[in-house]
């Protein structure tokens, strides 16, 4: 054997043993990793609280706004529900709390911590957390889940109005857009509902809200527009995967309660449409948690038509987060300064890819 020769196999040998090493870890081992790391580098003991993200000097506040928590709720309950009997989500839940706020029209959760400062109440923000208790009341059937997201639901409704036909706001105190990523989760949260507790009044806002979305808000492709503005009517066409990933899980849910076929056929308008736009040179966009919300419609159709396509394409962007996107704690994250939203996204996208093996 030349020299040459020699390197060329020592190298394929090693990059061979690294990948296999990489491989091994499993989405469950990755997933307690993360957690590990989010209760060593990116919590608060003092204050129960937890931190935007590992770099302190460019944290726009002393802890996390509620978005991120959204995330890592959504990531707690996914990881209750790989493990059975396991506790998880108290601890998020406890933080939580410390952003809401009873004002009226109606209680709901700001994007602060109450105590330290008084902020927006964002209308997404709160629809994030009540559709996660309604995960966790499916699992669990602990009536204080049902409970929370049935009063954000009231929230929720004082941010609807006629304008433009209907459409929840994305923001209280702010008239100036409707949201696809108010309207996407608003509809779920009314179909989850209807499904528990049969009121008709909860179908009947969903299938409302689900038609203004479609009118104003859907591309001809199948995909979503981010939002448009009032009163000039303007639509804005960014396409975020979050905002077809909402509405995807619409028309599976829809399908579900009404057996109605064109909710199928949509919804697999939908996702083709969807994996064409945003999965490119075996990627998706790199906002973790937006596709975290993706691949829950994906899951929701692959659940119904067992087409694995719709899940393998997050595998492998999956797989090549942990591979390339990972530092030498463990966390993840394109940046240098790992955050919490990113921690939590990518537990809840392992636990569902855990799940779906």
């Amino acid at each position: 054997m030349t020299r040459q020769v020699f390197i060329t196999v020592t190298l394929l040998i090693s990059i061979t043993g690294a990948f296999a090493q990489q491989q091994s870890v499993s989405y469950k081992q990755r997933i307690h990793l993360l957690y590990n790391g989010i209760a060593t580098q990116l919590s608060d003991k003092n204050t129960h609280l937890y931190l935007e993200s590992t770099d302190s000097a460019k944290n726009e506040n002393p802890h996390s706004y509620l978005w991120p928590l959204c995330a890592f709720l959504q990531g707690a309950n996914e990881m209750e529900a790989l493990e059975p009997g396991k506790s998880y989500m108290p601890p998020v839940e406890t933080a939580i709390a410390q952003y809401y706020s009873d004002i009226p029209p109606a209680p709901g959760y700001q994007a602060y911590v109450k105590k330290e400062k008084t902020d927006t109440r964002y209308y997404d923000d709160n629809q994030w957390l009540a559709i996660t208790w309604l995960d966790a009341y499916n699992r669990t059937h602990q009536k204080e889940y049902l409970h929370k997201a049935e009063a954000i639901e009231r929230f929720m409704n004082t941010g609807l109005d006629t304008v433009t036909g209907g459409g929840f706001y994305w923001r209280e105190g702010d008239k100036s857009t409707k949201n696809t990523c108010s309207n996407g989760p608003g509809i779920l949260i009314d179909l989850q509902l209807y499904k528990i507790t049969h009121k008709q009044e909860y179908l009947n806002t969903a299938l409302a809200v689900y038609t203004w979305t479609n009118k104003w808000l859907q591309s001809p492709e199948g995909i979503y527009y981010d939002n448009i503005r009032i009163p000039s009517l303007k639509i804005a066409k960014a396409t975020y995967t979050y905002n077809t990933g909402t509405m995807l899980q619409a028309d599976v849910l829809l399908y579900e309660i009404t057996k109605d076929n064109k909710y199928l056929t949509e919804a697999h308008r939908i996702a083709a449409a969807g994996k064409q736009q945003f999965f490119r040179n075996g990627r998706l966009p790199d906002n973790y948690w937006f596709n975290a919300v993706l691949l829950r419609g994906y899951e929701a159709l692959y659940r119904l038509d067992h087409n694995r396509d719709w899940i393998s394409f997050f595998q492998q962007d999956a797989d090549a987060i942990w591979d390339s996107e990972r530092d030498a704690t463990g966390l993840l994250g394109r940046k240098p300064a790992k955050t919490l939203i990113d921690q939590g996204a990518m537990i809840e996208i392992y636990a569902r890819l855990q799940s779906l093996q």
